[in-house]
Order: C-alpha cells, then sequence, then structure tokens
C-alpha cells in the first residue's frame, strides 16, 4: 500500500489508517473484544501500517485492545494515540503519556495528539504553551517520535506552532463535512508542513449507501446525534449517495470506496482512517486505495458532496455539537 510522510517527521504512514475508537465499546453497540482484534490484525496483513487510538475510547480499552493486536508484530506499526481535554496540563500530560504507554505495553507512541482544544467537552482552559511544552519534553525523552493534533482550527493550530513543531491535524473530514477545507484550516496545514488525517472519513457510515429514509442510527448510536443525519441534511445525503452510485460503478467500486479516494486525492491529505468492526469490513476499506479517479470526475464528485455541505452552517465544525 502506498506510503506518505506524516509532516515534516520521519514517520512514513500508509494512505489508510486503521481506526480503533470502535475497540474501545463504550460509544458503540454489537462489538466484541475478539472481532476487534481480528479486524486489527486483518488491517496489518493487508498492508496498513498506521494505528489510531486515544485514552479516550472506551477509557483506555481501546488502547489495551491495540497492544494485544499487534503482540509480537510491535515493529511493524506505527502507534498514534491522543490525549484528552481534561488532561492538558504539564502533570496531566505525563501521567497520561505513561498511562498510554502501559495500556499500549510499548515504549514509545509514534504520534501523540492533543484530541481535542482546552476547554472542549467541558475540559479546563490550558494555555496551549504549557501543553506544547510538555509534549516537546516527551519527544525529547525518546517516549513520542511526533506530535499532532486533532479538532483544531487553524488559528489553533497557528497559536500551537509558536511553542512547539506539529506534524499532524486530524480533522472530521468527508465529502459530505468539509469546514475545515472550506474555513483555510487546511491551508494552513499545507502551509506550514501539517499533515492531515481524515477521520470520520464515510460521514460515519453515510457514505457506504447502507442507510435510507427508514433507516437512521438508534438512539443510542452516537451517530443519533450527528448533524448529518438530521433533517433536510439527511434527506440531501442520501439523494447524493444515490447520484455517486454512477460514478462509483464505472470504476467497480462501491460509494464508501469512491469517496475514499477522493479525500486521497485532496490537497495536504496524507491519510484516511478506516474503522472497522470486523476483518471483513477491513477487506472492503482497503480495496479504496488502489485505484485512482479521473480529474472530471474528481470535480463531478466534489460537486455532488456540495449539494450536502451546502445545508450546513458555515461554522459548523462540530458533527455532533
Amino acid at each position: 500500500m502506498e506510503k506518505r510522510r506524516l509532516g515534516r517527521s520521519d514517520l512514513e504512514v500508509t494512505v489508510l489508517t486503521m481506526g480503533c475508537w470502535q475497540a474501545g465499546k463504550s460509544q458503540w453497540t454489537g462489538v466484541t473484544d475478539e472481532d476487534s482484534i481480528a479486524a486489527i490484525r486483518a488491517a496489518i496483513d493487508a498492508g496498513i501500517n498506521f494505528l489510531d487510538t486515544a485514552e479516550g475510547y472506551g477509557s483506555g480499552h481501546s488502547e489495551e485492545i491495540v497492544a494485544q493486536a499487534i503482540e509480537g508484530r510491535r515493529d511493524e506499526v506505527l502507534i498514534a494515540t491522543k490525549v484528552s481535554p481534561h488532561n492538558l496540563t504539564t502533570e496531566k500530560v505525563v501521567e497520561s503519556c505513561e498511562n498510554s504507554l502501559k495500556r499500549l505495553n510499548t515504549d514509545r507512541i509514534d504520534l501523540y495528539q492533543i484530541h481535542w482544544p482546552a476547554g472542549s467537552w467541558g475540559g479546563p482552559q490550558i494555555p496551549i504553551d504549557e501543553t506544547m511544552v510538555a509534549l516537546t519534553k516527551l519527544v525529547e525523552q525518546g517516549k513520542v517520535r511526533a506530535l499532532g493534533c486533532s479538532n483544531f482550527n487553524g488559528q489553533q493550530i497557528e497559536e500551537a506552532l509558536q511553542h512547539g513543531r506539529l506534524d499532524s491535524l486530524q480533522p472530521p473530514y468527508s465529502l459530505f463535512f468539509r469546514p475545515y477545507e472550506f474555513d483555510g484550516t487546511f491551508k494552513t496545514c499545507v502551509d506550514n508542513g501539517v499533515g492531515i488525517i481524515a477521520y470520520s472519513p464515510l460521514a460515519q457510515g453515510l457514505l457506504t449507501g447502507k442507510f435510507n429514509k427508514d433507516n437512521r442510527p438508534g438512539e443510542n448510536d452516537n451517530r443519533s446525534g450527528n448533524a448529518l443525519f438530521k433533517g433536510e441534511t439527511y434527506d440531501k445525503a442520501l439523494a447524493a449517495v444515490d447520484a455517486l452510485k454512477p460514478i462509483a460503478k464505472k470504476y467497480g467500486k462501491s460509494t464508501g470506496q469512491l469517496s475514499l479516494q477522493w479525500l486521497l486525492a485532496q490537497p495536504g491529505v496524507t491519510s484516511v482512517i478506516v474503522g472497522a468492526r470486523t476483518a471483513e469490513q477491513v477487506k472492503d476499506n482497503i480495496s479504496a486505495a488502489d485505484f485512482q479517479i479521473s480529474p472530471e470526475d474528481l470535480q463531478e464528485i466534489d460537486r455532488i458532496g456540495r449539494t450536502v455541505t451546502d445545508t450546513l452552517p458555515e461554522d459548523k465544525t462540530n458533527m455532533w455539537g
């Protein structure tokens, strides 16, 4: 599988990243540890070398599952994890890192990311310089190889860069959700050598075509609070998926695979996070990396996507807020 350099780091990551949020189980139904381990191992077997988790996924359970899945194969993969917005003081950054290292059963974290800006989800307002200095010391100590952030806008990235180096931004980014592209955040990334790792690239499954007017996520599903699954936006999204089907068919791909490859063709994108509950789903995602879309079709896909993004407020940067 193709690899791309992440930011200015020495990390060469595959264009598809195995997302391990589901392995935490706290916000997902019907997920077993056995299936999660099998899915992660299937991803590695298929050539994916980049795994993404976080201390906040199931209070660390996802990290523990990753450790089990990669036992005996640590040198085959690069691990990305995250520190939560409640743990951004100097002391808590160090504590969180140590806890993640233990749960992951490793002596290094390849990419350590600030999961959300300070103040998010009820967390305290910690100055970014304090957090960045603490993170940089972890790099100097050899416990972390590269630093990144998630859910930051362009201004927040520029502020962080004044106090250290960032090699990645992990934003929600899909054909149906593109605020960071439209507000200049991605330009900030490109201008400063910050790689983009897109999460929720299938709009939490919406781009796969498995949903319809009579089939929406249940109340206990975390997707039920997603703006894309509500009102006019949901109706527009269903119509857009139907419009994508003829293009996908031309390439012998699914709408999901087409949507992933469209992302990989966007400026600044280094890798796309694909989540999977089972090994079979991993195999389906892998097929997104073995073809290219023509420039004309990329433009048409962009046009179709905008019929959905145009229904969202311009300042909408949180799918769930």
